[in-house]
């Protein structure tokens, strides 16, 4: 006898047929209305291990953020907690908490979770029911490795976004080695959304290579709590429950319905408070186009005030002017009435060469002002000429971008004349800013900039590497189907990894692994007590029927910066 589920919906109401042998393990929903009741988007999200479907506390979360900014367009939308185990872990179920860890997540009952969630997700993802209809996804630890190992087996067409929460199978290149580029804010990867860990690798479970396939570039998003030990290189636990109380489902909603509303093409209203600093160009070339942009710098501030964002306002020169960049007012003096009174008294004066020292005065800037956690940050430069580079106190282009993506980043939005353009489109694309060159757009750039949506900061750059454990091969010796390994280490703890199976953590610095077959690979990871440093990988080649009876090598031990 058929077994009626109620779907939750938006704005329509669904029924789908499921039949008794296909629970627990196909999905195929059957409408049992007309084509014409296909939503818009569907919204699935898959939860984490443990979590009772409907009433899971990140499913409830994930929807309520997105649902209260959907209530606001005129779109067709329903959402979905997918079908699948999401087998528990824990003291309450010891043996699917190893099989978890001794298969990375990939066999045993945890693993056979995973796959069905994947087999149900792809299978409705790509079913050919209401084919005009998108979808959103998201999932949350187990649930996250549902959804990013399911991404390479789906409709890219049918796909607006998918976003994952604390992924044990998480990938970030850009966080490998000693000083991670991560670190210096550079080669972020386009799918990393919230990641403050600027060490944060591979997830504890392994990762999931590529992470965003070539077809969904653009179409993913990660968010990893700052010290959650699934995703980033720390071992909180806390943080991994902590996604609903740390307000991520709301960053990440505004995402989403981003996402949504330019696939559909409707406006989005969608603000919160800005932080935008204005920094004018006060040589005495400039004088007509300071007097043509103050009213537009003034309705900047005022909607940025309004909608209760913060303003700021300086000014600079040339290098060989006596005069550093001036401020007038910050983000906790700028009161309307004192910006409009500053933006009045400055005068274009001084100057000498055409360059002028744009790169110090927004370091200085940048530097100075106390930029919101979690706000929108805009930089807009007045100017009618290029930057020197280097600049004042040996300041560089490197440096000035370097510091706008540690802070969030600060994006650049650089005013200036056709013949200058040029010069300020790297700056501005590094940074996330734009370039107008027409006097006349100003009234759009404003537009633009108020209408943002806000988010976390990608990365936090700073990071006490030194706090990193690391650790170093000394010797392997193989003897017979055995290996032994010997190693140092400033961890406590080192976690052992062989054919990405854990088999276990240890206090030694001297171990031996025994009935080897064929080829295998160790991971070494070293642990602290609240950080895990970069694993070093063993090739110890072949045993017994191998294709390549190699003998071990001692590998680089990239965490140390030594060989």
């Amino acid at each position: 006898m058929p077994i009626k589920l109620r779907e939750k919906s938006g704005k329509i109401k669904v029924k789908y047929l499921i039949s008794a042998a296909m629970m627990g393990a196909t999905l195929v929903p059957k409408l049992q209305t007309q084509a014409a009741s296909c939503p818009d988007v569907r919204i699935v999200f898959a939860r984490g291990s443990g979590g009772e479907r409907w009433n899971d506390q990140n499913y409830l979360e994930f929807k309520n953020t997105i649902e209260s900014k959907l209530a606001m367009i005129d779109l067709n939308y329903e959402f979905v907690d997918l079908d699948y185990p999401a087998v528990s872990v824990g003291a309450d179920n010891l043996e699917a908490t190893m099989g978890a860890l001794f298969g990375a997540g990939d066999t045993y009952e945890f693993g056979e979770s995973v796959n069905t969630g994947v087999e149900n997700l792809a299978k409705m993802v790509n079913s050919d029911w209401c084919k005009n209809t998108k979808y959103v996804l998201g999932g949350y630890s187990q649930g996250a490795m549902v959804v990013s190992k399911a991404l390479g087996s789906l409709n890219a067409d049918r796909l607006i976004y998918a976003a994952t929460f604390g992924d044990p199978k998480i990938y970030l290149p850009e966080g490998k080695g000693l000083l991670p580029a991560a670190c210096r804010g550079a080669n972020l990867s386009d799918y990393r959304m919230y990641v403050p860990d600027c060490q944060a690798y591979k997830g504890l479970l392994g990762a999931y290579v590529p992470y965003e396939p070539e077809a969904l570039t653009g179409k993913v998003g990660t968010w990893c709590n700052k010290r959650d030990i699934f995703c980033s290189s720390h071992l909180s636990v806390s943080d991994h429950v902590g996604y609903v109380s740390d307000a991520l489902y709301e960053d990440a909603s505004r995402v989403i319905f981003d996402k949504i509303t330019k696939h559909f093409g409707i406006e989005n209203h969608i603000s919160s408070p800005h932080d935008t600093a204005i920094l004018i160009d006060s040589t005495g070339s400039m004088s007509s186009m300071i007097s043509k942009y103050k009213a537009e710098a003034l309705r900047l501030a005022k909607e940025t005030l309004d909608s209760g964002g913060r303003v700021a306002l300086y000014d600079y020169r040339d290098l060989g002017d006596p005069y550093q960049p001036v401020e007038h007012c910050n983000f906790d003096t700028c009161t309307l009435e004192i910006f409009q009174s500053e933006l009045a008294s400055i005068r274009a004066d001084g100057g000498g060469d055409t360059p002028e020292s744009l790169l110090s005065a927004s370091f200085h800037t940048m530097k100075n002002l106390k930029w919101k956690y979690g706000s929108t940050k805009s930089l807009v430069v007045l100017t009618d000429a290029n930057f020197l580079s280097p600049d004042r106190d040996g300041m560089t282009f490197d440096r000035v971008v370097a510091l706008s993506k540690t802070i969030d980043p600060v994006n650049f939005y650089i005013i200036t004349t056709s013949s200058y353009g040029k010069y300020y489109n790297d700056l501005a694309e590094q940074t996330g800013g734009k370039v107008v060159t027409n006097i006349d757009e100003l009234s759009l750039l404003t537009d633009y900039i108020i209408e943002r949506y806000d988010s976390l900061p990608r990365v936090e750059e700073t990071a006490d590497i030194a706090a990193r454990p690391t650790l170093e091969i000394n010797e392997i010796e193989r003897d017979g189907s055995s290996a032994k390994i010997k190693f140092t280490t400033n961890g406590a703890r080192t976690l052992v990894i062989l054919n990405d199976k854990i088999l276990g953590i240890t206090e030694d610095t001297e171990i031996t692994i025994s009935g080897l077959s064929g080829d295998n690979e160790l991971m070494l990871v070293p642990l602290g007590d609240d950080i895990r440093g970069e694993g070093v990988k063993i090739e110890l080649g072949g045993y017994g029927n191998s294709s390549s009876d190699t003998e071990p090598i001692i590998p680089k031990a990239p965490n140390t910066g030594r060989h």
